[in-house]
């Protein structure tokens, strides 16, 4: 029994210690959670700037009623003479009796009525927290940057924003109003004391173009300990000439290059020391982002990309701005009496506001991601100097200094707002020094103006009739109606407006004055649609007028012992005014082709003939590397000799060429960014049950081909479906080709003048007097797709040779035979038809007509009768 007794005691024992020592573990994991929960909870604290590690009574806020109704233009708007709020004395007796700390995640807090006696003081909601409110009529809840991000009706609500709410409060109902801020924040040191930043070395991207110009040349002039490196592959909107008064600065320099250009950009990094970057370069126009939207996101997305991804490489960027635009946010209710604030959200409605919010997306990513000291800007519409013609003032003063129809989109009741360029410069100085990293910060204005006032304002300040100037257009595919920001978070920073519009306006007009020929020949820009090329403008004109610099240079600075690369120097210094195109054209010994050489001649335009043959890639590729063109024209092509007959008897020449060749070419224009314009044939039709002969009814772009009577006509019918692939290329449809020139064996008219007979069928028929300048036009527009390039309306072959008794020579006769007679001595089918030419009409509403333009292209010059 005894030892029973003793067997038992030793296990109670052995189980009261364990007990003990199971009672311990827990008790352990207990107080380990508990401390991994508040240090949690300490780390979540931490991450809200201001709110820890600062006791209260160590905080002298300074209050005055300015100060607080300057915290956000959206208060300012609410606030009426019902305001309730605590001076120095209610704080001081608040922080004294109550030290108030931030919630944090998960916990809940109660907000109560407050009486006209009570200090409003309210402790700051983060994420997660539930708030029951008073019966109120409505809350606007502002987060630590000053936005406003809730407005509730209901008596609480979960705080679910990605990021910690604070800052202050907004309660207001019919009969009053209070505002609440979180009295752990020195609002003397986040809003109203701002920290300035200073920056070493700037890299400037796309300071040869309007805005970033006037930044650059600003800074250059303001801030001589600075350094500031400009990057800019020169487009056709840019030009050296917009930094000529930086040019002698000991503290600037230029470099020719492409931000898409990962080692260029890391190498500049690096060598030039840069610590802070203002990314300005981009395409900007909406009009061209409709015809050529990859060029957009090539520019605008993967070009901001790379210079994200050096910036993460190099390690040593203390400030990256990027420069957005007012359109992120697509269109503004136009009875919207506030504007879009910084957090607003992002709906883009063209191909170009489109790959700008991309672009800031990628930028947020990498300040969350990298911790890359990121800022934002979205700015307004932009005017002054030195502006490309392309955008709406510049526009309409060029075509009022040259008295023209000033085009209008739609109505003209789109509203804009507009700022001159020099607040823009000094905008973008306030943000570099004073802005804050990781925030958004609207440049604009509150003064809004319809776009057909801003053309009347024009026309008064030119003294001319708006009534009698002002053209009504074709609108955009969409056209906002309004963009409206609200301004005030950069108003807090220091910076306001100071130009007044008509002031603004006035400095504008008098430099374009000044400065008429400032961008070349801008003819395409000058049009209701621009189609501008986005290709790297040439170097000659973007040399002009800034030879100074050291034209045979890609870099140039104030530095004399300045490194420089060698680059080709301008050829035609003489040359008063450059062009800002040049052509590569192939078909040097066809017809066609030698007419547009001719024609290059007399406009000014630089040209050359490719030396390649089309079906040998490598020698176009040398043909596009050493004349680096803006536009290619494919005047090549097998037709017969002497007639298409021909090629029925020699298909695999012609396939080599009109379809083999013409790819390659087109392949080798869209690698290399370039917009083809291939002339291509309207024989690739005939009469049908459809389209009858004399019906009037002609043969669309978007209509598939139903002539195959020739080995010709099939090819080019095969090689105009396949270019349908390729949207670098414009195809033209010439048919039955005439021209001036009657000695020419090519002319139509030459050789129906010498048939025995001739077959007397209605057809459409291509001017080229007429219609080859308009062919160049087309390409400075940046046109691109399938066109009928013939003469609107039809002529029979009866009708030209009694044109050529009437004008040349009234004794020729000719004779007719039918279409089955014509058969017996010809080999291949010839197409007849007619070609519906109203697209090209509606482009160039100045297109004469076949029979008008026959008169007086062709048989007027060539007058040899008195009839």
């Amino acid at each position: 029994m005894e030892s029973i007794l003793w067997n038992l005691e030793d296990k109670w024992k052995l189980t009261t210690q364990k007990s003990i020592a199971f009672f311990i573990c827990i008790c352990s994991l207990i107080i380990v959670i508990c401390l991994v929960t508040i240090c949690f909870k300490r780390r979540s604290t931490t991450r809200r700037k201001g709110l820890v590690g600062q006791d209260p009574t160590d905080i002298d806020v300074e209050w005055s009623e300015s100060k607080l109704l300057s915290l956000n233009s959206s208060v300012k708007k609410l606030l009426t003479s019902t305001v309730r709020w605590s001076g120095p004395s209610k704080w001081e007796e608040r922080r004294n009796t109550e030290r108030v700390s931030p919630l944090l995640e998960g916990e809940s807090g109660q907000w109560h009525s407050h009486n006209s006696d009570s200090p409003v003081w309210q402790r700051p909601i983060l994420m997660g927290e539930k708030c029951e409110l008073p019966r109120f009529s409505g809350l606007i809840l502002y987060d630590e940057r000053g936005r406003p991000v809730h407005h509730v009706d209901n008596d609480s609500f979960i705080v679910n924003q990605a990021e910690a709410l604070g800052d202050f409060v907004l309660f207001f109902s019919s009969s009053s109003l209070s505002v609440g801020v979180d009295p752990d924040r020195d609002l003397n040191q986040s809003c109203f004391k701002m920290s300035t930043y200073t920056p070493k070395n700037i890299l400037i991207t796309g300071a040869a173009g309007f805005i970033a110009c006037h930044v650059a040349n600003r800074l250059v002039r303001s801030y001589p300990d600075y350094k500031i490196v400009v990057l800019d592959k020169l487009d056709y909107c840019s030009s050296l000439k917009n930094l000529i008064p930086s040019r002698s600065s000991p503290n600037f320099k230029f470099v020719k290059g492409d931000i898409a250009s990962a080692d260029l950009v890391n190498y500049l990094l690096i060598t030039e020391s840069i610590d802070t970057i203002m990314h300005f370069a981009a395409q900007t126009h909406v009009d061209n982002s409709f015809g050529n939207s990859f060029e957009f996101t090539k520019n605008n997305i993967y070009g901001t990309h790379v210079l994200l991804e050096a910036c993460k490489v190099t390690g040593q960027i203390r400030r990256f701005i990027h420069v957005s635009t007012d359109e992120v946010y697509g269109e503004t209710d136009e009875d919207a009496v506030v504007g879009n604030h910084e957090a607003s959200q992002l709906l883009p409605t063209n191909p170009y506001s489109a790959t700008k919010a991309g672009a800031e997306m990628l930028v947020m990513a990498y300040g969350r991601s990298y911790g890359l000291p990121v800022i934002t800007t979205r700015g307004n519409n932009v005017y002054g100097p030195n502006q490309f013609p392309e955008k709406l003032i510049p526009k309409f003063i060029l075509l009022a200094m040259r008295g023209k129809p000033l085009p209008i989109h739609g109505d003209g009741c789109n509203v804009r707002s507009y700022l001159y360029c020099e607040d823009v410069a000094e905008a973008f100085e306030c943000v570099l020094h004073k802005g804050e990293v990781g925030h958004v910060y609207n440049i604009g204005t509150t003064k809004e103006r319809r776009v057909i006032d801003v053309a009347q304002d024009i026309c008064k300040l030119f003294d001319i009739d708006s009534d009698k100037v002002i053209q009504f257009v074709e609108n955009r595919p969409f056209n906002d109606q309004r963009y409206f920001l609200d301004d005030q978070k950069l108003k807090n920073l220091g910076w306001s407006e100071t130009t007044r519009w008509e002031e603004g306006l006035k400095k504008t007009i008098e430099w374009y004055k000044n400065n008429p020929d400032w961008w070349g020949d801008v003819s395409g820009a000058l049009l209701p649609h621009p189609r501008m090329l986005m290709m790297p403008g040439d170097i000659e004109r973007n040399l002009d007028g800034a030879e100074k610099y050291d034209s045979g240079s890609t870099e140039f600075s104030g530095k004399s012992n300045e490194t420089k690369t060698a680059a080709p120097a301008s050829k035609t210094s003489n040359v008063p005014q450059k062009s800002p195109f040049k052509f590569l054209i192939y078909g040097r010994t066809g017809w066609i082709g030698g007419v547009l050489g001719k024609l290059c001649e007399k406009q000014g335009i630089p040209y050359e003939y490719g030396k390649g043959r089309l079906e040998d890639r490598s020698k176009l590729l040398a043909d596009i590397n050493s004349v680096k063109p803006t536009h290619v024209f494919n005047a090549a092509g097998v037709t017969g000799r002497p007639n298409v007959d021909w090629c029925e008897s020699h298909k695999p020449e012609t396939i080599r060429t009109n379809v083999a060749g013409t790819l390659n070419l087109a392949d080798v224009c869209r690698e290399n960014g370039l917009l083809m314009v291939n002339f291509a044939t309207g024989c690739i039709f005939e009469y049908d049950a459809a389209h009858p002969e004399g019906s009037g009814i002609g043969f669309k772009e978007e209509d598939t081909p139903n002539f195959a009577g020739s080995f010709y006509s099939k090819t080019k019918a095969m090689v105009e479906d396949l270019l349908k692939n390729y949207d670098n290329v414009c195809t033209l449809r010439v048919r039955m080709p005439i021209s001036s020139d009657l000695s020419n064996p090519r002319n139509f008219i030459t050789k129906i003048s010498r048939y025995n007979k001739v077959v007397n069928i209605p057809n459409s028929m291509t001017i080229l007097d007429e219609l080859l300048p308009i062919s160049i036009e087309m390409a400075k527009r940046n046109l691109r797709g399938i066109w009928n390039f013939t003469n609107p309306g039809v002529v029979s072959h009866n009708e030209i040779l009694e044109m050529y008794k009437k004008y040349i020579d009234p004794a020729f006769t000719y004779a007719n035979f039918t279409v089955e007679e014509q058969a017996k001595v010809i080999v291949a089918a010839r197409s007849n038809n007619e070609m519906d030419a109203s697209k090209l009409k509606k482009e160039f509403p100045e297109l004469l007509s076949i029979k008008e333009s026959l008169i007086k292209y062709v048989f007027e010059p060539n007058k040899k009768t008195s009839a």
